[in-house]
Parts: C-alpha cells; structure tokens; sequence
C-alpha cells in the first residue's frame, strides 16, 4: 500500500489539436514512451481544477490542487508577496505590479507595450526607487520589486482589495480604470482604496516618464519605461495548513514567487532548485531532489513551468519538444515512479494552454493519471487529453483530486466521521481524548 505522494504538475500542458501537428495536441504529437508507461499502468482521467470551459490561472489551479476551496484562496498578490520574502500583515492588501510602456492619449494612459525591452540593471533599480513610496487619504502604497520589471504593491491603512485590475493585458490598449467591484460598490474602504491606486498609478506615470532613465532611453532610440499597470489584488489572510487539512507532511520543488509563495503560504517546505534553460535538465534535478524528499516526506510537489513556457511561444513545435524533453528525464526514475510500491504517482496539470491564437490559458480539462497499488488499472495506453477520457478516473475537478490522492494512501475520511470539531479531510488523525476523572 503506498504511503508517499508525488504530485507531478507539468504546468500548462493541455493544449488544442494543430494543423501543423496533423490536428494532434503537443502532448499527441510528443514522443512520450515513458508518461504513456505510467498511462499503461495505472488509472486516467480529465482533470479541471475549476468548471469547464473556465480559464484558470495557475495560482487559483493550484489551490484547487491541493485540496482547499475557491473562497478560501486570498488572491495572487499576497502569494507573491509570501514567495518574494515581503513582510506583508494580515489586513494589509497585496497587488501584483509591472512595468509598462506608455503614453498620455487624451489625458488616458495607453499601454503600447506590454513587455517593454528589458531595463538594464541600474535602470530597474532607479524605476522602483522612484515610485517606491506614495501616500493619499491616510492609504501608503509601497512597491516592491519581484524579479525584473515585476514587483507587488502593498496598500496599508482602512484598506480593501475589491477593487478591479488596471492592467489591459495586451500591447496598444487603455489602461482601464481602478473602481470598486460591484459586490463593493458602496463600502468606503474599497473606494478609498480605488481612489488611491488610481492617483498613484497617475502620478507614478507623470514621475517616471520624465525620469533621467527614460530620457536616457529615448535618446538611445529605445521605449520608455514609464508606466505601472496592476492586477489581482488580494487581502493577506491565514489558510489552515496543509498538514492540518490532509494530515500528510510535504513540500513542493517548484520554481518562482508564485509557487514558494504557495507552499509558505500552506506550510509545506520549499526546496529551492536553481532554475536551468533546459528543459530536460532542469526537470531532471526537480526529479532527483523529489526522489530524496520522499525519503522523509509523506507528499511532495513537484513543479514545472516549461510547457507552459512553451506555448506562451506560440509555437507548437516548441511545446512538443518541451514535452518530449521533460518525458525522457523521467526514464532514470521510472523505478520510483512505475514500481515502488511504497509511492503513488500522480501526473497532471493546472490548466490548458493553447499555443496558438489571442488567448493565454483556456478552459478545457488536462490529463490526468494515477499509478500506485490502490489505483484501478484501466485501458488506457497513452497519456493525453483524448486518451485520458476512457480511462478509469473518469471527470475529477477542484479539489476531488486531492480527495483521489488521500484515497489512494487508504488515508480519506469516511462522510459523517466527527471526530474533532473542525472538519479535515484524512482519517485517522489526532483527537482529544476522552477523559474518566
């Protein structure tokens, strides 16, 4: 009977059929002999970490993953700004932020680029530094940089986060404008908080685009960087923790704040992995430093951006080497993943992404499988979005797939148990004892 998980996330795998792959997906068209081993081998299904046909991002996927609801997730920002190290309190409220190139079209800012040419060193930290810090209204706005031209903005005060995204998304459109949700129309602390944003954004664009960098750069022929935009914002809030919640002790080998903000946020430990270009290589070393993580753990996280990468590209060649990449850096460790009775396996991904057309992710379900000695075997012989349909698993969405995992490691709780006073997904655990004095 297994008693460890490895969770293998190949993060934006599921795609859609190509002209140019004979109207087969990247992962169809991949040469993959050792994923379609663990297929053979174990049960398959289709996985979507929310409701189909809705695009998810992976953060909201990922919490989903793990087992915890969709209202309980406390937004990007705040997990960003936990995997960045930012002393950000509870209360507080947590944007993602970036730098943009812009211009002043009828008293609007318009974004021309999205992703500005990179900024020299120097030039980064002389941006972040100029509008590092604003105050309006009894509201401070901090930024914070991530990594590059990306940072977090942390407002702090009577503060809220419902309030909407100012960033377009994409090159040659209107920043759109900073408001209260609807649901947040009349709370005062969600408007004192559009109203300040929005000034800052406006003075920050006003700041940066006479800037000595960005005349710098004009004069060298190149865009200004001169403009902020920003998107999911968040209240930082505790999450009960993953051990409490699934009773099993893990930790996650993924790389960005994103996903160390995550564990840290879930109280799983983060096992830093140094990021490498190469696909195969960088998973190969995610692999073996999972392989050891086991030997101690009971769950591991394992993480890997590279098909997601990839399709970013548009280019669905590009994805299917990635793929074919990161399956043949598992051929060393297929004993682990194939044979070891002692560990159920698990491959899937967060979401689809298309490698072709306007949009970034899509809503359709991803493969998934199941390889360990309480999983039934079913049919199926390849691993991939048509295949994964008539396997064993059936449709698993949200957080039933942490449900098939717990099941898997004779470990999920039977419906109605009350053996505490909050409710856990795992059975047995500890409980306070039933005293005779």
């Amino acid at each position: 009977m297994p008693s460890k998980c490895l969770l293998i996330i190949l993060d934006g795998l599921g795609d859609r059929q190509h002209p140019e792959l004979d109207r087969q997906t990247p992962l169809q068209a991949a040469h993959t002999p050792n994923l379609d081993r663990l297929a053979a081998h174990g049960g398959n299904g289709l996985y979507h970490a929310g409701r189909l046909g809705e695009p998810l991002p992976s953060e909201s996927a990922h919490f989903a993953l793990f087992g915890y609801p969709e209202d309980r997730f406390p937004g990007r920002g705040p997990v960003e700004a936990l995997g960045a190290g930012m002393q950000v309190q509870e209360g507080e409220v947590a944007v993602l932020a970036h730098f943009v190139s812009a211009s002043n079209r009828d008293g609007a800012l318009f974004v021309e680029q999205d992703s500005p040419a990179p900024a020299a060193l120097s030039e980064t930290e002389d941006l972040f530094q100029a509008v590092g810090r604003f105050e309006q209204d009894g509201v401070t706005i901090e930024l914070q940089q991530t990594k590059g031209l990306f940072g977090v903005l942390v407002l702090r005060g009577e503060v809220s986060p419902w309030f909407t995204d100012s960033n377009p998304m994409r090159d040659g459109a209107f920043a759109t404008d900073v408001a209260p949700t609807a649901e947040a129309a009349s709370d005062p602390h969600a408007q004192l908080s559009a109203q300040a944003l929005r000034s800052y954004l406006a003075w920050a664009f006003h700041r940066l685009d006479g800037s000595a960098v960005n005349t710098s750069r004009r004069d060298h022929g190149l865009p200004p960087i001169n403009g902020l935009v920003t998107q999911r914002a968040g209240y930082v809030a505790a999450v009960e923790p993953f051990t409490e919640r699934t009773g099993l002790v893990g930790a996650s080998v993924a790389s960005g704040a994103l996903y160390q903000g995550l564990a840290r946020l879930l109280g799983l430990e983060v096992a830093d992995v140094p990021e490498q270009s190469d696909a195969g290589a960088d998973f190969s070393n995610r692999l073996q430093r999972s392989q050891e993580l086991l030997r101690r753990l009971d769950f591991v996280h394992l993480h890997t951006k590279m098909p997601d990468v990839a399709a970013h590209s548009k280019d669905c060649r590009a994805k299917r080497e990635a793929i074919s990449a990161l399956d043949q850096a598992l051929q060393p460790y297929m004993p682990l993943l194939a044979e070891d009775p002692d560990v159920l396996t698990v491959v899937t991904s967060d979401h689809s992404t298309p490698s072709a057309g306007p949009m970034i992710h899509s809503g359709e379900p991803v493969p998934v499988l199941m390889r360990g000695t309480t999983i039934r075997r079913d049919r199926v012989e390849a691993f991939d979005e048509i295949q994964a349909a008539h396997g064993a698993l059936g449709p698993v969405r949200g957080a039933e797939l942490m449900g098939l995992v717990l099941n898997g490691l004779d470990r999920a709780k039977l419906a109605g148990i009350r053996e505490v006073s909050h409710q856990r997904l795992y059975w047995p655990g500890p409980a306070p004892r039933l005293r005779l004095d």
